[in-house]
């Protein structure tokens, strides 16, 4: 099995590509930009690995993809490769139009222009999987799940960017019949994770004894999904799933904000004893502008119909991903010194229309 993975040195692309090399055996083509969240050290279990090669792209490059798809001819395409921080995007989410939207169309096309090459057996086996986000749905209430018919009602940039990504997906299958699969996930953890996101910055800040910034009252859940979880279910979806359907994943973990961050807080005091409570680390911020109040995936077409269930709950997976944080500065550390978790996303702090033209 031949695959192609966009996105591939990033937090869920690394997990999925270490997946489908270790476990599975496959070919694997990993093509990433190596904007500020791609790290080649994400792939280091795999690089000297001879079903591995790495390629420095951007999906925005047509003719990049064009070579790249026809050269190791693959009989998957998983696409990953987004800009994918909210925060960022509210700060400025030019990049964010540019690679979830544009980037993806490219990619189809060149997808389309390859598939429409193949023959008989090959092409009737070709998928291409594209990885979303259940934030393309908008906020939950206090009831429901996020079910795959649920309506779009995206609420930043960041979602907005995935929703339309969505949408050109589907479109493709429909007006070309290129055998497209969407999947939409609820928020992961785990080893590897850029430390802007909530899990590795509250981990690092309170190994260091810095504050632990929690956003508005931290009354807003997530469901969380640990990452390898996520990489097998990618693997089944691409495998088994229906050409032009959705298949939500999620970890039927839900929790608040401010819970999660006084479970890594409670593991740490456990595991890095200190003189005082990290808890006492815990700092109050103002909140995100336009903060959904609550996501939660209804999993159940994923785990009825493809099989696929979730081997971490939220207990046993944060408490491996503390230790691997412990275990891993040679990772972490460069990152850090390059972003020390410094606050973004604040509306009024979005750049000026003379800032962009600069």
């Amino acid at each position: 099995m031949r695959v192609i993975v966009t996105g591939g040195a990033g937090f869920i692309g690394s997990a999925l590509v270490r997946y489908l090399v270790l476990e599975k055996g496959y070919e694997v083509l990993t093509i990433d930009a190596l904007t500020y969240a791609g790290c080649e050290a994400s792939l280091k279990a795999v690089e000297d690995n001879a079903n591995h090669r790495f390629l420095k792209a951007n999906i925005c490059d047509r003719a990049a993809m064009d070579e790249a798809i026809v050269g190791f001819a693959p009989d998957r395409i998983m696409h990953l490769a987004a800009e994918s921080h909210v925060d960022r995007s509210i700060t400025g989410a030019a990049d964010f139009i540019q690679t979830n939207v544009v980037g993806s169309f490219t990619l189809l096309e060149a997808a389309r222009a390859y598939w429409n090459t193949l023959d008989g057996d090959a092409k009737a086996a070709f998928r291409f999987l594209h990885v979303s986000t259940d934030e393309v749905y908008g906020s939950l209430g206090d009831e429901g799940l996020f079910e795959e018919t649920t309506p779009y009602d995206p609420s930043s940039p960041y979602s907005a960017s995935k929703a339309a990504s969505d949408h050109l997906a589907k479109a493709w299958q429909r007006t070309y019949g290129l055998p497209v699969v969407v999947s939409n996930c609820s928020n992961n953890y785990g080893p590897y994770h850029f430390p802007e996101k909530l899990i590795p910055l509250a981990i690092l800040n309170a190994l260091e004894g810095r504050k632990l910034p929690v956003y508005g009252t931290g009354e807003n859940i997530r469901d969380w999904l640990y990452v390898d979880d996520h990489a097998r279910a990618l693997d089944i979806i691409i495998e088994r799933g229906v050409p032009g359907e959705t298949y939500n994943v999620g970890g039927r973990n839900e929790r608040k904000n401010i819970d999660v961050v006084l479970r890594i807080c409670a593991v740490l005091d456990e595991l890095v004893p200190i003189e005082a409570p990290r808890v006492d680390l815990i700092e109050y911020v103002t909140d995100r502008p336009g903060h959904d109040a609550r996501y939660a995936i209804d999993a159940t077409r994923l785990e009825t119909e493809l099989g696929w269930r979730a081997q971490e709950n939220f207990d046993s997976g944060i408490e491996k991903t503390v230790r691997w944080y412990l275990d891993n500065s040679w990772w972490w550390q460069p990152l850090r010194d390059e972003y020390d978790g410094q606050r973004l996303g604040l509306a009024d702090a979005a750049p000026t229309a003379e800032a962009v033209k600069a």
